[in-house]
């Protein structure tokens, strides 16, 4: 009797499926690149139980005939090829014609699809590959694929999937990235009944501010080079967004997310001036290659892609990058053109000297200075930013003294304190000295360093502040809550009630402190320090809706990092508050004994500096 047997369809197609369908992620995925190729503008993506138990698809596409529906779950059966050489031209997402077969062999199977011509369409339910319903009936124009109990005959590959919140995060995820490959589609995503994401049509930069954030968008630089053979586009961000973990790399391939080692480190090489050992850049790049060019067809997944010529592409994505980053504001240190030039225009410079971890020479002094009694040089004056006309004395040696936010360096300007003219006393005889800083329209605070004048944008400053400290909090479970006189009642929708429940571990943490009642109620007894007196509910709803926005996180550190940064963001001055000048001080102070003190949670850069040099050239002294 023979060893070796041919396995039974039911049992091979079962096998068959674990290449295609690895988890609640991957039905996602083949069922949006399926409406994507029928030519939908509008998806709605519905999903239960983090996928297991409800993972469904509605376009408005071109939909199926009866014929066509009962083809498409046979195995191999795909509209997108023909003939041999077809492998050579692929244009769609899909085409090997395994999706909906590997679906149909691990769940329970559900289609409703109408043409735009038809008047009648075709309802198709698969209990299983054996017990097959077809229905005739009115439906809506396109397609609707539900996915039901997945893996429900596959108990031990159910048994591997992770916890709903992991399976949501994959999820999320593969939304965000199709998302951002079709930009001009409307795309909705639904979580338990609750509309979690709805991104509606526009540009790639539109999308891009609503899968991560609006101010996003400040972060980053086009990305544009056109030709017959290949074109790169879409947007590299700015050394703000540089991170020390990967998952912000998206690359496309044809509109088609793929991973390429090679294209990722030609992207990497190209930021080889600004980038240290560990640092990981954003972008979200398009590259158009001819089909022929590129082969897709290595894996089921179609994520991994090889290149006809691989060194040229290199070379190419290399130098448009470079050129890119080349042509765009890296850096902080403002100037004007000339006021010949028809237009004033702000300009930053390329690149530029990068601060090094540790250097403080550029910086406000936190520490206050008592200045000794000397008087001023005509000389000295002017550097001091026109305390001209001043009718000074010389008394005593000339002793090098270091200035309120200058850094003690050999060759520092020597310095004394003013006279008075009237009563010959020193100005500032042994006070201690206030350095200038001031508040401009109630947004940004104007203070001296060495090298000139630095603006601090006031927000941002104390968005950075707290984030650290939120993070802290949360490492340390150091928790301070400030009760409240009365406790502030809130009637939550469902969705934001199970999430801030969700999260409360985390808000406990922070200084919030929550009861959770039926009905969808809670009840705010202590807020943290840093939230005033009566916007306990804005502040809590404020967060959860920007938490959301980041939703794709993906581990559980990164949940901390997306609630410290939602936290910060919407409890941090705001614009148009105005500050005394000690709370300026503070401001400054805590704000540079941060560990990033350039750059606000969300890339946008917190300091600007106009030079001394700038200055002089501005009022001709050059």
């Amino acid at each position: 009797m023979a060893k070796i047997k041919i396995l039974p369809d039911q049992l091979a197609n079962k096998i068959a499926a674990g290449e295609v369908i690895q988890r609640p992620e991957s039905v996602v995925k083949e069922l949006l690149e399926n409406s994507i190729d029928a030519g939908s503008t509008v998806i709605e993506l519905h999903i239960k139980h983090a996928g297991k138990s409800l993972i469904q698809v509605i376009d408005n596409g071109s939909g199926m005939s009866e014929e066509d529906v009962r083809i498409c779950v046979q195995k191999h059966a795909t509209s997108k090829i023909e003939f041999l050489e077809d492998l050579e031209k692929i244009a769609t997402l899909g085409f090997r014609g395994e999706a909906l077969s590997s679906i149909m062999a691990v769940s329970q199977l559900e289609i409703r699809t109408e043409r735009q011509e038809d008047e009648v369409g075709t309802q198709v339910r698969i209990e299983d590959s054996e017990n097959i319903t077809i229905e005739k009936g009115s439906f809506p124009k396109g397609t609707s694929i539900s996915v039901k109990n997945l893996f429900y005959n596959t108990p031990a590959r159910r048994n591997f999937l992770k916890t709903d919140a992991t399976e949501l995060k994959h999820i999320i995820d593969i939304f965000n990235k199709i998302s951002l490959a079709y930009p001009e589609l409307h795309l909705k995503f639904y979580l338990d009944g609750d509309i979690l994401l709805d991104y509606s049509p526009g540009k790639l930069a539109d999308r891009i501010s609503q899968v991560f954030y609006p101010e996003f968008v400040n972060g980053i630089i086009p990305v544009q080079e056109m030709t017959d053979y290949i074109s790169l586009y879409g947007f590299a961000g700015k050394p703000s967004l540089i991170k020390k973990t990967r998952g912000d790399q998206y690359l496309f391939v044809n509109k088609r997310f793929v991973i390429s080692r090679q294209i990722n480190h030609a992207i990497f090489n190209a930021y080889e001036n600004v980038l240290e050992k560990g640092d990981y850049p954003f972008f979200v790049l398009f590259l158009d290659v001819n089909p022929a060019k590129i082969d897709i067809n290595i894996h089921p997944s179609k994520l991994e892609i090889r290149f006809d010529n691989e060194k040229d592409i290199y070379s190419f994505v290399v130098a448009v990058i470079k050129k890119s980053l080349g042509d765009f504001d890296l850096i902080s240190n403002i100037s004007f053109r000339p006021p010949s030039m028809d237009s004033e225009h702000l300009s930053i410079d390329k690149f530029g000297q990068r601060m090094e971890r540790g250097d403080f020479t550029d910086r406000p002094v936190t520490k206050t200075t008592v200045r000794p009694q000397r008087t001023l040089q005509d000389d000295e004056v002017d550097r001091l930013f026109g305390r001209i006309s001043m009718q000074v004395e010389n008394t005593g040696e000339r002793n090098a003294v270091v200035f309120p936010f200058e850094p003690s360096v050999p060759g520092s300007v020597e310095a004394a304190k003013p006279k008075l003219t009237e009563k010959k006393e020193p100005l500032f005889n042994d006070e201690v000295y206030s350095p200038f800083i001031v508040q401009l329209q109630n947004k940004y605070i104007l203070t001296q360093i060495s090298s000139g004048l630095m603006i601090v944008d006031q927000h941002a400053a104390h968005e950075r502040i707290l984030y650290e400290e939120a993070l802290k909090k949360m490492n340390n479970d150091l928790p301070f809550s400030q009760p409240l006189l009365f406790s502030k009642t809130v009637q939550l929708d469902p969705g934001t009630y199970k999430l801030v429940n969700e999260l409360y571990p985390h808000l406990q943490k922070l200084g919030f402190t929550i009861k959770f009642f039926s009905k969808h109620t809670i009840v705010i007894d202590g807020i943290p320090a840093d939230v005033k007196m009566g916007d306990e509910e804005k502040i809590i709803l404020e967060i959860v809706e920007e938490y959301l926005i980041n939703q794709r996180e993906k581990n559980i550190l990164e949940d901390r990092d997306n609630l410290a940064k939602s936290y910060s963001c919407k409890t941090a001055i705001r614009t148009g508050d105005k500050l005394s000048e000690d709370e300026m001080h503070n401001l400054i102070d805590r704000l540079f004994a941060t560990s990033m003190p350039y750059v606000c949670p969300h890339g946008r850069p917190i300091v600007v500096k106009l030079t001394v040099d700038e200055f002089d050239r501005r009022f001709g002294r050059t």
